[in-house]
């Protein structure tokens, strides 16, 4: 699938997503940021199983390497969910 086409269904989901009751809007932002930060704490240890550097996954993500360190780098303890330090 192309980026053009990703746009295209993304515009498409966000005018759906603006006429429903903001209580359902709300509800699907807050199951989106979940499932976003499993997908994202899934990818990283893939990508640090497979080598790629601290460096390397903060490009991708656009964050520090500090940024994805800390949140990610832990051996022991829950995954930290605060997604919004580099915005």
């Amino acid at each position: 699938m192309s980026d053009e086409a990703d746009i295209v269904d993304m515009r498409s989901v966000e005018a759906e997503a603006a006429a429903v009751d903001p209580r359902d809007g709300l509800r699907t932002v807050l199951a989106l940021r979940r499932l976003t930060a499993r997908l994202e704490t899934l990818h990283v240890a893939r990508a640090r199983e497979q080598g790629m550097s601290w460096a390397e996954i903060a490009s991708e993500l656009e964050v520090t390497r500090q940024t994805v360190h800390k949140k990610h780098g832990r051996t022991a303890g829950p995954p930290r969910w605060d997604t919004d330090v580099d915005l």
